[in-house]
């Protein structure tokens, strides 16, 4: 195939690219989503922190190499060597999988879901700038009769009989962490069936991420590329920041020991192993169209193929130096509290939003380290989501998302919980995964990919590369889809709530929206496509009609008596 270079925007240099697409893989799942993931793949506390010891690396370690990395180079090659965006890239590459340039769409509407994190992170940073932390305190309007201060004597006795004793919903206390979370700044109401009221502050917040995201693209990459610069430098000196002052905290090496230290039978686990992929998945950027459309900016003679490598090795070893600022966090509080370190906070979506502040609470200069982890936060989350497919496809995105996946009523906890879970899960992107190494390895070819990357960057990529497209990748993705239908367990929230059967509906319904666009548009392309099915059935048709003709023919004939034998000679 002939590359065709058209008029299209480029990054004005290396470091643009590098850094854009830095920014947009190690994003707030590696301080989020991470142990969020692994509670959902797990069902308990106690599993998020296994899920995240040293004997996760080995499943992890065995996805990235043959999973991740070849994928992650697959999809930045194939848009540098078109020069077109997620979907055009397709009808150069394989039109019968356009398809899955869709699906990447319909991946990237569920995505503006996590635009609400920015929100919510908005609302702490200026609660951070109070005189005193809001949320370390019992004494405010939002509190009730259960909630126990941080600094409180009886914090440890309380906390321990809570989680030792037999207690109910209605006697278990509630930190002031917690209460803030829940009632301040969620003020969730009983289910998913009660809407509630709209919480103006989040809306508020909420339409700051979006007119930020905006301007961050509303040029192209004339504005993301300088943007950039900002967005995606300063997250890792606050993380160092972060980590510096996590590991001079006092219980900080009981938190890096639990961290550390394997435990070689979990490794028997299927859910750790699935936890792996989706993680994987989840921060390499995999399946959404992301990584297509900024390898589509670069000049065809960039090396992607050592940019690719350089950006995964980026962004494992950051998800891993994360873990350390994590659980020296969490050893501090582990070691304030007299506590377990697995029974320091609660899980679930506000993860990020408990244990973080709870840290910041308990320190000294309390406001500043909280400050700066919520930006922090914020700025990974505009990294992660302010690239998108085209400009025009952003605005629809964004407003569909205003409207539609807020969050912002009293019950949008739980609809964050059902999208998230359903909506773009590790199945969704399992799937498009495989499609993708099926479309470019036995329709395009891996052989042709490997003298693209070749005419591209001087390089022939490694043999791993060419059998991981063909075989390796897409037998893991096939083995990995199935088990996570066979290892389902149906969405359950943290606070005692059972889903209505009609919401387990709608979820199986998102899940299934970016899968079964594939087939239905590989479907509609064959039979739209000139000398394809159609063709083929209309050659039919003209046979079968005028086999009818000289049966009527030969009829009448027959009938009148004429000289049979010469005219089906002449037929």
């Amino acid at each position: 195939m002939e590359t065709k270079v058209q008029n299209r925007e480029q990054w004005r240099n290396k470091r643009e690219y590098f850094l854009a697409v830095a920014g947009n893989v190690v994003g707030f799942g590696n301080v989020w989503r991470f142990p969020y993931l692994c509670y959902k793949n797990g069902g308990g506390l106690t599993h998020v922190f296994l899920c995240m010891q040293v004997h996760f690396l080995l499943p992890y370690c065995f996805f990235a190499m043959l999973v991740g990395v070849p994928v992650f180079l697959l999809e930045s090659a194939i848009g540098q060597y078109t020069q077109e965006g997620t979907i055009t890239c397709w009808r150069k590459i394989c039109p019968l999988g356009e398809g899955i340039g869709y699906a990447f769409i319909v991946i990237q509407l569920f995505a503006r879901l996590y635009t609400i994190i920015i929100a919510w992170s908005l609302f702490y940073l200026g609660s951070a700038f109070n005189a005193s932390l809001p949320w370390a305190t019992c004494n405010n309007t939002w509190n009730t009769d259960r909630c126990v201060e941080l600094t409180s004597p009886n914090w440890t006795s309380e906390h321990n009989a809570n989680w030792t004793g037999n207690w109910t919903h209605e006697t278990v206390t509630k930190s002031s962490v917690s209460e803030f979370w829940e009632r301040r700044v969620l003020g969730m109401s009983a289910g998913l069936e009660e809407v509630g009221k709209v919480r103006w502050e989040l809306v508020l917040c909420l339409l700051a991420s979006w007119i930020g995201l905006y301007f961050c693209i509303w040029k192209g990459i004339r504005t993301t590329g300088k943007v950039v610069y900002f967005t995606a430098l300063f997250p890792y000196v606050m993380l160092a920041i972060l980590l510096v002052r996590g590991l001079t905290l006092p219980g900080a090496w009981q938190g890096l020991v639990f961290y550390l230290y394997p435990d070689p039978s979990r490794l028997l686990d299927l859910q750790v192993w699935m936890a792996a992929c989706s993680q994987v998945l989840f921060s390499y950027g995999l399946a959404a169209g992301a990584l297509t459309v900024m390898g589509s900016y670069n000049k065809t003679s960039n090396n992607i193929y050592k940019d690719s490598l350089w950006l995964c090795a980026l962004n494992s070893g950051t998800s891993f130096v994360a873990g350390f600022a994590v659980f020296s966090a969490l050893g501090f509080i582990a070691h304030q509290q007299g506590v377990p370190i697995d029974m320091v906070t609660e899980s679930g979506p506000g993860l990020a939003f408990i244990a973080y502040p709870q840290a910041a609470a308990m320190m000294p200069l309390s406001q500043l380290w909280a400050v700066c982890f919520f930006i922090m936060l914020i700025l990974l989350a505009v990294d992660t989501l302010s690239l998108c497919p085209t400009q025009n496809m952003n605005l629809i995105l964004y407003l569909v998302a205003y409207f539609v996946l807020s969050c912002v009523f009293q019950g949008g906890i739980y609809q964050f919980q059902l999208i998230d879970y359903y909506g773009a899960n590790g199945a969704c992107l399992l799937f498009l995964c495989l499609a993708e190494c099926v479309a470019v390895s036995w329709a395009f070819g891996a052989d042709r990919m490997c003298d693209a990357i070749e005419e591209m960057v001087g390089q022939r990529p490694c043999l791993l590369f060419k059998l991981c497209w063909r075989y390796i990748s897409p037998l893991i993705c096939l083995v990995c889809f199935i088990c996570s239908f066979l290892d389902y367990q149906p969405l359950t929230s943290k606070w005692g709530y059972v889903y209505p059967a009609w919401a387990y509906g709608l979820g199986w319904a998102m899940a299934l929206s970016s899968i079964v666009v594939v087939p239905i548009c590989g479907v509609c392309k064959v039979c739209v496509t000139e000398g394809s099915l159609r063709q083929v059935g209309t050659v039919i048709l003209l046979h079968e009609n005028q086999r009818q003709t000289e049966t009527s023919i030969v009829s009448s004939k027959y009938l009148t008596d004429q000289p049979l034998v010469p005219m089906l000679l002449n037929h």
